[in-house]
């Protein structure tokens, strides 16, 4: 008996090695099984979704059923946690750097459109320049607002994004670089036909103008998400920056909930737009001098009362008071102050804090000490901002320049949060009619809220103007390519169930 021992053992262990493999095969199953079943209740949840009407709380499940995964927070230690993807291997047609215009929301937009013509153009992209010769004169770079090692790493299998120009180069070379504005409002067939074939004569493209510079609508379904992939996945805030962001949202939301009132009644845009209604002679002047100051500034002299009934003007303090209120706002609504210095500084604000009580900025949450480092870098002062407004339970833009544009899109991207996008030209009619007492406060209320029942950052599709871009909706502000997977863009109701 002895000899067959060892082989009753092999036998043994053979049972018990086939046994492992069965179960774990069995186990692998039940995994795929299951993962399948995930799926096919996601599609049967966005289904039905989809079969509601359109009212606030539909359309976020429907939203969240289908971006689950996709639309986190660019304020979310999640979002950075995943792994960077694996690089992209092609050969480059050269190198093309940029420098950025404006303020930080006109830059940030225009950052997404060059990685976009860089990927399709197979180009080499350079780290962004940012704008240090407009009014703020901020002279922050690329790395004091963005975390470039997180910009490159994350769109590293789309593009290849390098820090400098490889000192490989000549000087003769980089002196010889073709510096040129790409033509505004550009398709990728001009990308392709006419900027390309360049390349064979130039080793390195500089775009000294990047705004407005590509397309709104009729680009690639492909081109317009990876719009949206550098805006809200790859474009994330140095750590300083969200630690402060952060903190300032968790001190607001610990108080309750809160709205974010971007109050563009800022010294830059009434001089620039010519607005100078609810301003004295003395201020209207020097708002002018400010304008004559900037020869870049093509528009000298403006009409202000005429641009104001056209509803190109924002919304004086006073009148922005009258309109929160008209909305249904009560004097314990919280509300954070979204901007720059007011024109007029703190007696600007005497009637809207006495209306308003919990009326707040960020110097006001903060210590000096915590803004120091940010003081006197509007770009970075601006990001805040940028990240309160979009966290905020509702957001409510006084113009509709670029930052309203982009926190606008970027909270649809969220799962269309609340957003009032102003009606400014009835909205001036309407002031002036109660003004002058032809309008009583109860018509005026219910005429104003009537007016923006779908005005409330819901889903649409972007209104399109062929020949005419510059009158057409903005795709910062509503990126819906990115935004359900579907091909058509499907109306909205709303309520005023949120923050009062």
């Amino acid at each position: 008996m002895l000899p067959q021992l060892p082989r009753s053992r092999l036998q043994v262990w053979f049972v018990r090695v086939c046994s492992c493999v069965l179960v774990w095969s069995c186990l692998a199953q039940l995994v795929a099984v299951g993962d399948l079943w995930r799926g096919r209740s996601s599609l049967l949840l966005a289904t039905s979704s989809s079969s509601y009407s359109w009212g606030w709380n539909a359309t976020a499940r429907f939203f969240l059923s289908l971006q689950k995964d996709a639309a986190v927070s660019s304020f979310s230690p999640r979002a950075h946690s995943l792994p960077y993807p694996t690089s992209r291997l092609y050969k480059s047609n050269g190198y093309l750097k940029v420098s950025c215009n404006g303020g930080l929301n006109q830059m940030r937009s225009a950052i997404c459109d060059m990685v976009t013509v860089a990927r399709f153009l197979n180009l080499t992209l350079v780290v962004p320049e940012l704008d240090k010769r407009s009014f703020w004169a901020d002279n922050s770079n690329f790395g004091d607002i963005f975390d470039v090692n997180h910009f490159v790493n994350s769109l590293r299998d789309e593009v290849h994004i390098v820090k400098r120009i490889p000192k490989r180069f000549s000087k003769k070379t980089l002196d010889n670089m073709l510096e040129m504005p790409p033509i505004s409002w550009s398709n990728e067939k001009y990308y392709l036909k006419q900027i390309l074939p360049l390349f064979n004569k130039f080793n390195v493209i500089h775009f000294n103008k990047t705004d407005a510079r590509l397309a709104n609508n009729g680009l690639p379904l492909a081109v317009q998400k990876l719009r949206c992939r550098v805006n809200y996945q790859a474009l994330k805030f140095t750590s300083q920056i969200e630690a402060l962001g952060n903190k300032l949202i968790k001190l607001l939301k610990e108080k309750g909930a809160y709205a974010a009132l971007h109050l563009r009644y800022e010294m830059d845009m009434l001089a620039f737009s010519g607005c100078t209604h609810g301003c004295s002679m003395e201020e209207a002047e020097e708002l002018k001098r400010l304008r004559y100051a900037y020869p870049w500034w093509r528009e000298k002299e403006i009409d202000s009362e005429a641009k104001r009934l056209q509803g190109l003007c924002p919304l004086t303090p006073e009148e922005t008071l009258l309109v929160l209120q008209a909305f249904g706002f009560k004097n314990t609504t919280q509300i954070y102050i979204a901007s720059g210095e007011i024109y007029g500084s703190n007696h600007r604000l005497v009637s809207l804090r006495s209306a308003f009580p919990r009326l707040v900025r960020k110097e006001m949450l903060l210590e000096p000490e915590e803004l120091r480092q940010f003081q006197n870098h509007s770009s970075q002062m601006a990001a805040l901002d940028y990240m309160v407004s979009v966290s905020s339970d509702t957001f409510i833009p006084t113009y509709d320049g670029n930052m309203a544009k982009v926190v606008e899109g970027h909270r649809r991207y969220l799962g269309f949060r609340k957003s009032i996008i102003l009606n400014r030209r009835k909205l001036v009619e309407l002031l002036d009619l109660h003004a002058r007492k032809m309008l009583s406060w109860a018509e005026f209320a219910s005429t104003v809220q009537e007016l923006h029942k779908e005005r409330v950052g819901q889903p649409v599709c972007r209104k399109v103007m062929v020949g005419k871009p510059k009158e057409e909706d903005y795709f910062y502000a509503n990126p819906y390519e990115c935004l359900i997977n579907s091909t058509e863009c499907i109306g909205a109701s709303s309520s005023w169930d949120a923050i009062r």
